[in-house]
């Protein structure tokens, strides 16, 4: 049997490494949720056309491709620097949400630099609030885009029958799938990162407790 002071130094060296280890995987899929927040926001297939959809195009948050109806070609416009020609107001705050979602992911990364300046478990609790900030922001974005498929733009591409959350004869594409699926994505990270925060306290308290000791043994 190991000395019970020799099996907590085990214990507390095993548990430093897991939490390292825990903690770089949280950095490495908090930079793929940053990628997935940029492809969201710049890649324009929200929706689409559909097998009886009068017209041929996609739609994105603020750039959409519709065809002219007697050929396949696409016409495309709409940038977010013209915020004011985005088709509708739904559009133009789906846009400012999904984009502060991306903007506050990147801001997280760009903390990751504070682990060499402050305590690592405030670092963790600060991510951990960015993340789940972003995380509503994407849920806010998902529920404010279907409220814009009622403009002109996207009835000329989907029909006549299309209303606010309704898309007529169009049908989601995968970027919406995504923005959806990176809210779970935005929970478990920050979730993840409120663990370790709480873990690295943990960690120093023992420490603490352990120099106290062998200062009182001394």
């Amino acid at each position: 049997m190991l000395p019970a002071v020799e099996a907590a130094k085990i214990y507390q060296t095993n548990y430093v490494r897991n939490s390292r280890a825990i903690g770089v995987l949280w950095a490495i899929f908090t930079i793929l949720f940053a990628i997935v927040n940029v492809v969201c926001f710049t890649q324009p297939y929200w929706i689409g056309d559909g097998v009886d959809t009068p017209q041929a195009g996609h739609f994105g948050l603020f750039h959409y491709c519709v065809g002219n109806g007697q050929s396949r070609e696409l016409t495309c416009q709409g940038s977010f620097t013209e915020f004011s020609a985005i088709p509708s107001a739904a559009f133009k705050a789906a846009s400012f949400f999904i984009g502060m979602a991306m903007m506050l992911v990147i801001t997280c990364i760009g903390c990751f630099a504070l682990f060499f300046f402050c305590s690592t478990a405030t670092v963790y609790k600060i991510c951990g609030w960015m993340q789940l900030a972003s995380g509503m922001c994407l849920v806010l974005g998902c529920m404010i885009f279907p409220d814009g498929w009622d403009s002109d733009e996207v009835r000329r591409m989907c029909g006549e029958r299309t209303d606010k959350y309704s898309l007529g004869a169009c049908s989601v594409r995968w970027a919406y799938i995504l923005a959806i699926m990176g809210v779970l994505d935005a929970l478990i990270l920050s979730f993840l990162a409120f663990v370790l925060g709480n873990r690295q306290d943990g960690l120093m308290t023992e420490q603490l407790l352990g120099d106290c000791k062998d200062s009182g043994n001394a």
